[in-house]
């Protein structure tokens, strides 16, 4: 009985040390699986395109703020998006380094000095070009270059608007999709919508959306997000899939008459990429780009 019970005692002693090293193995196997995934991320390559709304929320004269004027919120979030492409370039073996970076109005700007200077912005890296002169220039022409666009729309003084909605009808998809890398478009706006030749309406759905809309539409109440619901106020779908692409909207300024203005405009965007089928977006009011940094490299580099 005793020789027995020693048995049994030394089987369950051996049962116990196969489950420990198979459970040993199990976690070895998964942290191995985490720190590839974590060495292999920065191999992603990026496709960033950044689409600018050069309508009057940047004139200084009719939209003036004493913190920071919007135009040059709008120069600072763009050097942080540039910063955020060079580190995770730099980040990279140099013979897998193949992203774009890439700036995109619509309508062009009937300025052709601005559509002059945009090409400068048109950077595309691999390993043929991918010193580290190359890398710094992207830096240097967003922050210098991107300044001449403001300036010379705001010297114009000629703001024609931002045809956002048909830029996603026609030409998201040729633009700023590859299926060969992590497609993502950074939009500047103030989450208001208005192009003179593009006014959509099928019920009480639009192409456009304005602060007197959302006012006489009943929006500006406690009830704004029922209304919506029941009454089917949004934008019009402009694209049937968009999942191959994330996108980060940033200067959203609601209207500081309505308390219930920023709920609305993110509304209208989150509803309008839901229906498109956006893979990931985040929508963020206006901020000084000091505080904007990190979310929008956060964004970029932390998918």
């Amino acid at each position: 009985m005793k020789k027995d019970f020693k048995t049994i005692l030394l089987l369950l002693v051996l049962s116990n040390l196969t489950i420990s090293c198979k459970n040993d193995e199990t976690t070895n196997a998964s942290q191995e699986k985490i720190q590839s995934t974590k060495v292999n991320s920065p191999n992603i390559n990026y496709n960033i395109s950044i689409l600018l709304d050069l309508s009057d929320r940047i004139d200084p004269q009719k939209y003036s703020n004493a913190a920071m004027e919007f135009y040059q919120r709008d120069l600072g979030y763009i050097n942080s998006v540039s910063q955020a492409f060079t580190n995770h370039v730099r980040d990279k073996k140099t013979r897998l380094i193949n992203d774009k970076i890439e700036v995109y109005f619509n309508p062009e700007p009937q300025n052709q000095e601005i559509n002059s200077i945009s090409k400068k912005l048109k950077f595309e890296i691999n390993k043929n070009n991918a010193s580290k002169s190359t890398i710094s220039l992207v830096n240097t022409a967003y922050n210098n270059e991107t300044a001449k666009i403001y300036d010379l729309a705001i010297k114009d003084n000629n703001y024609i608007g931002a045809d956002i909605w048909k830029f996603f009808e026609n030409n998201v998809n040729d633009y700023c999709i590859d299926p060969s890398r992590r497609n993502i478009l950074v939009i500047l706006t103030d989450g208001y919508i208005f192009y003179e030749d593009t006014k959509i309406k099928e019920g009480n759905a639009t192409s456009y959306l304005l602060p007197e809309m959302i006012r006489s539409n009943g929006l500006n109440k406690a009830n704004w997000k029922e209304k919506m619901q029941l009454q089917h106020f949004g934008f019009i779908k402009a694209n049937e899939n968009l999942s191959n692409l994330e996108i980060l909207v940033l200067g959203v300024n609601p209207d500081k008459k309505n308390p219930y203005e920023g709920k609305v405009i993110k509304e209208y965007w989150s509803n309008w990429f839901t229906g498109m089928k956006v893979k990931r977006f985040e929508i963020k009011e206006t901020g000084l780009p000091s505080n904007m940094d990190k979310v929008i490299k956060d964004f970029i580099l932390n998918p």
